[in-house]
């Protein structure tokens, strides 16, 4: 096991199988316009293979697979497949917005997925509209029911926006009980793409557990140790749910977890301006241990703690503007995997 410079391991590997999105969520994608990874660039399958062999042998053990939208990459159960025989990674999951999910749920689950995250935030069909700017919320659900079937369970990921979508909260924890499924309310985060970012659209934790209770009477916190983004509670009957409050309440100390991009970038946090290049070495022919070398080098050097940083920053803004987006695609949020 590997350790960075504040003794947190590397243990968890998202990766970004292309920077490609069929929506365009306002609180990732809120552009018009995007600049996008040349094709030529993308990590072939077994160039992911191999990097997630060698990040196995390092220590790393849950992986999830992201986008952008990874269901567009082409023949992705067969890169499901192959990783899933790699030694070592004990938790393999995916993370989704669920419009294709409908007709490659059966074939991931053969493949060797363990787990799915679909990401959602509204039932509503006409607010899914102003959110996303596309008309397939239904596609979505057939999606969900899928998953449902086919793996048993899974999570759903909603993006709480003050004013927009927090009215949900309650029907989206009785949508998820209806499927055995765990619902993970997420604060809006002002990483990269998320250039319409505003403090006052952020509904924090404990609000979020304010409402919550206010419907369903007390919650409990459930008590864990896990390095998991989120915290978990439980409701009066024993339901489970879960908040990501990364924006106000940071996660940092116990972060274990980097970003590789399609093309080959690895990230070691979400708001990290930089990131190692190791598609270069691997085209370039260079034996695994040497490619080894300079991921154990960089975690090593790791002091990353980007939310904290944010959260203590003082006057906060969008993180990045859209200008600068437009000239580097690997600041996007949708580019790293979310």
């Amino acid at each position: 096991m590997e350790f960075d410079a504040h003794l947190r391991p590397l243990r968890a590997l998202r990766v970004s199988v292309t920077d490609r999105c069929n929506l365009r969520c306002q609180y990732c994608m809120p552009e018009p316009e995007y600049v996008w990874l040349p094709r030529e660039n993308l990590l072939h399958f077994e160039e992911i293979q191999r990097l997630v062999r060698i990040f196995a042998g390092l220590g790393v053990d849950k992986l999830r697979l992201t986008g952008g939208e990874p269901l567009l990459r082409r023949d992705l159960p067969r890169l499901v497949r192959m990783l899933a025989e790699v030694s070592g990674i004990q938790d393999f999951a995916l993370t989704t917005n669920g419009v294709l999910l409908a007709d490659q749920a059966e074939a991931l689950a053969s493949a060797g997925l363990h787990r799915i995250t679909v990401s959602l935030d509204t039932l509503d069909p006409g607010r899914f509209t102003e959110l996303t700017r596309m008309t397939c919320h239904a596609r979505i659900l057939e999606g969900i029911a899928a998953a449902s079937r086919v793996f048993g369970s899974l999570k759903l990921d909603m993006v709480v926006m003050r004013g927009i979508n927090d009215g949900e909260m309650a029907p989206m924890l009785e949508f998820a009980r209806g499927l055995g499924a765990e619902v993970r309310f997420i604060e809006y985060m002002d990483v990269a793409g998320a250039t319409k970012w505003s403090m006052d659209r952020v509904l924090p934790r404990s609000e979020i557990l304010q409402v919550l209770e206010g419907h369903y009477g007390p919650i409990s916190p459930i008590v864990e140790s896990t390095s998991a983004p989120a915290d978990r509670f439980t409701l009066p009957d024993g339901s489970v749910f879960g908040i990501v409050a990364s924006t106000t309440t940071p996660f940092c100390s116990t972060c274990d977890r980097s970003r590789l991009t399609a093309d080959g970038l690895w990230y070691l946090c979400l708001y990290a301006s930089h990131g190692t290049d190791l598609r270069t070495p691997l085209r370039r022919g260079d034996p695994d241990e040497e490619i080894r070398t300079v991921i154990e080098g960089a975690w090593h050097l790791r002091q990353d703690r980007g939310a904290e940083d944010r959260l203590t920053s003082g006057r906060r803004a969008a993180f990045v503007p859209a200008s600068t987006l437009r000239k580097d695609p690997h600041l996007e949020m949708h580019t790293r995997g979310g």
